[in-house]
């Protein structure tokens, strides 16, 4: 299973000839997977109807079956991998429930993310907005796992549990610290308190995935040769693809949770919002949602989803059963 768009001849529509279960972006530059993930999140897909995702399943199926009708174009090809990459989960075949979808994480998600940068934060509201978030993060995480073995459901329920504690007990321990703090001016205590919510969900959100996936860690996943056949289940490749979703977990709270307080801190000071205070939600929200929009396909980028594993650093029963130099996994997003 290649991870490389190769740079092929394009069409004159600027499509590169198809590759069923590829990307049409170099996977091997930052550039190209940022290109990738931008369809991978792209919120349009979020309105695609179920006839238009069968018609593109069958468009793929008839692809792989060489019954194409000669009249398609790579276009066309191409478009029905995006709804078909961004509906169904690559393991297990079945949809992903719209508001855990990868392309649904910045619509669903932004409410969220606004609520926890509200400034002044009560206890009560700390607690309701990181439960929300951390429980929003654990479906996600869930929905798109590497899924090629099962995970009980008491793993999913010890993830979410970690998750929310760590989160609700880092953010309100934080709050209390710093209200607490007589050597800050009430003011600088208002603008540190807007920092909190950065390395509570950072954290929680690394505990998640780690707490979420642990079963891969003890079960493996399976990897794959370049055409796809299984090779067999591997605990190293299940290693790596954990660290890679918990360096994206932990990277991508960062533009998130830092710009906005850094930005409305400016506006608040603008004569525009001092006299029109009804604007500060709707401007906060705006700020917020693009921040998101920006972050989540650089953090995702940071690592192909397909990644590859050189074959000499996995489980010596591995190594015996493929004379592939690398093999192939789904890290998961």
């Amino acid at each position: 299973m290649a991870t490389s768009g190769a740079n092929l001849q394009l069409d004159s529509d600027g499509f590169p000839p198809f590759r069923l279960n590829e990307s049409r972006f170099d996977q091997n530059t930052f550039s190209g997977r940022l290109r990738h993930f931008l369809d991978v999140v792209d919120p349009k897909t979020l309105f695609t109807s179920n006839q238009r995702l069968k018609e593109s399943c069958q468009l793929l199926q008839d692809f792989q079956n060489g019954k194409l009708p000669p009249s398609i174009s790579n276009k066309e090809l191409w478009e029905a991998q995006k709804i078909k990459q961004a509906i169904i989960h690559p393991d297990t075949g079945e949809k992903i429930f719209m508001p855990f979808r990868m392309s649904g994480f910045v619509p669903f998600g932004s409410p969220i993310v606004v609520g926890l940068l509200l400034p002044n934060p009560t206890i009560k509201a700390t607690i309701f907005w990181q439960w929300l978030n951390q429980s929003h993060n654990a479906c996600v995480n869930y929905s798109n796992r590497n899924a090629t073995k099962p995970t009980p459901i008491s793993r999913f329920l010890l993830g979410y549990g970690a998750a929310v504690g760590s989160a609700v007990t880092i953010a309100v321990s934080l709050g209390v610290m710093i209200k607490r703090a007589n050597a800050l001016t009430p003011s600088m205590k208002l603008l540190i308190q807007r920092f909190v919510p950065f390395p509570a969900v950072a954290t929680a959100s690394v505990c998640n995935v780690i707490c979420m996936r642990n079963n891969e860690l003890s079960e493996g996943i399976e990897v794959m040769d370049k055409e796809g056949r299984i090779v067999g289940t591997s605990q190293i490749a299940a290693k790596k693809a954990l660290l890679e979703t918990a360096m994206t977990r932990a990277v991508l709270p960062a533009p998130i949770l830092i710009i906005p307080p850094v930005v409305m801190t400016q506006l608040e000071k603008t004569k525009f919002l001092q006299t029109r205070p009804r604007f500060h939600l709707p401007i906060h929200a705006a700020v917020v949602t693009a921040c998101f929009g920006f972050a989540l396909p650089v953090a995702i980028a940071l690592f192909p989803q397909f990644s590859q594993i050189s074959t000499k650093d996995l489980e010596a029963k591995l190594q015996e059963a493929t004379s592939e130099p690398a093999v192939y996994y789904n890290k998961g997003l």
